[in-house]
């Protein structure tokens, strides 16, 4: 990869809090950030491979999505207006029954693609096939942390689990260190305890996290009293689930006493307001989970329950929502929406030590937006219009491990039309 240089750019480094940083350059050199700071204390070493020119943009960390199911884009629009029962049990389970290997193959190139122009350069990934996946993340450039999604109730349950641990082994450090591979049980009413407790159990032995799904829904709730006797968060931490790292999505109903046993637990927990909006599923109290201590990242779901990979759009989202549902403008700021969407987000995945900031020593996975465009003036708070004003188009470069994927809007190495033709083929075919 050489030595990649970016100079003139606006940059916030999501390290020092969201302070704005004019004209300072960047380098990378590897993949690995080797320089970030004031222009007039740099001291290059070498010319750099690759330079780019940074002005009317702002750089920053690339988004990172701590939660989605990337193959379903292949079901985007097909099941809108539902709630999440009648929406699994009738229109997505039957229809992922026909899925094959190439169906996840496209899906997940088609969500790769449509995350790299929107500055997403990470993603936590629960879905059928993960090798198919995985394979595609690889190829595409995109950072990635997969797992096949386990479901108790089927009858080869027990299989699946062993292939699923067979393929955190066999992944792990895949693509150049990109891949980091997960356990997925997709929640504790479609995984009884029996189950989760060799998922927990695995986890541990193997050494790697648990992508789950917790307390989405008010069923779900009342899933775990029926079936433990206490709330969600509860029952989780009574059968050992957060002794191992988890990233746990929604997290919509909680009690205080929950919100509480996340924090302690350093559970990372993944916001997904876009998705719980449309499902009528409630509002995590995200506010609440900050004040506690939480770490929190924001995540889009899948795209047959949002229905885009737009992770800045979650941000404004989650800032938004925020204010009108505690009735305080101050409850969710813009520094702290653009946190939740990078650090916020490396952290959840436990990943902080590779990722969602610019410092020294961490990969090189950053974007630059297009600053010059009518909603970024006058500019009073560049981050305050990044999330309030920006919009997904507004990214023009997309550089993953210090590879450009994306240069000025145009991808580097992925056939877009190619992707789109394929991905179609497959949901003509499954629908």
């Amino acid at each position: 990869m050489g030595i990649l240089r970016i100079e003139g750019a606006e940059t916030i480094t999501v390290a020092d809090g969201c302070q704005v940083h004019s004209g300072w350059t960047f380098e990378a050199v590897d993949g690995e950030i080797t320089y970030v700071g004031p222009a007039e204390e740099f001291q290059p070493s070498d010319k750099p491979d690759d330079l780019i020119d940074g002005a009317n943009s702002l750089l920053l960390p690339g988004f990172v999505n701590a939660h989605t199911h990337a193959a379903m884009t292949l079901f985007r629009g097909s099941a809108d207006d539902m709630q999440l029962q009648p929406w699994l049990e009738e229109k997505i389970w039957p229809v992922e029954r026909k899925l094959k290997p190439e169906d996840v193959y496209w899906g997940t190139m088609l969500a790769a693609a449509e995350m790299l122009r929107a500055g997403v350069t990470c993603y936590n990934d629960m879905y059928h096939l993960p090798e198919q996946g995985t394979r595609a993340a690889i190829e595409a450039g995109i950072r990635m942390c997969p797992s096949g999604v386990l479901l108790g109730f089927l009858s080869n349950a027990e299989d699946l689990l062993r292939e699923a641990v067979e393929f955190c082994q066999d992944y792990d450090e895949a693509g150049d260190g990109r891949i980091k591979p997960m356990l997925a049980p997709h929640a504790p009413y479609t995984c009884p305890r029996p189950m989760l407790e060799k998922v927990i159990a695995a986890a541990a032995d193997i050494g790697v996290p648990i992508h789950i799904h917790l307390a989405e829904t008010e069923e779900n709730v009342q899933s775990a009293l029926d079936n433990y006797g206490m709330r969600t968060i509860q029952a989780m931490k009574e059968i050992g689930l957060f002794s191992v790292p988890v990233a746990a999505a929604h997290c919509v109903h909680l009690d205080e006493t929950e919100i509480e046993i996340l924090a302690e637990s350093q559970v990372g927990v993944v916001h997904c307001p876009g998705s719980n909006m449309k499902l009528s599923s409630g509002i995590a109290p995200v506010p609440e989970l900050l004040a506690a201590g939480a770490t929190v990242g924001l995540g889009t779901d899948g795209c047959a329950s949002n229905n885009n990979l737009d992770l800045l759009q979650e941000a404004q989202l989650a800032a938004l929502l925020a204010k009108v549902h505690t009735g305080d403008p101050t409850a969710l700021p813009a520094e702290v929406a653009l946190t939740l969407a990078t650090r916020g987000g490396a952290e959840a995945l436990n990943l902080a030590d590779r990722i969602g900031t610019l410092e020294v020593g961490k990969r090189a996975d950053a974007i630059l937006v297009d600053i010059d465009r009518p909603h970024f003036y006058p500019r009073h708070n560049l981050v305050s219009h990044l999330i309030y004003a920006a919009r997904a188009s507004d990214v023009r470069t997309t550089i993953v491990d210090g590879k450009v994927l994306l240069r000025d809007g145009q991808f580097t190495e992925l056939d877009e039309q190619e992707i789109i033709a394929h991905a179609c083929e497959s949901a003509d075919r499954l629908f």
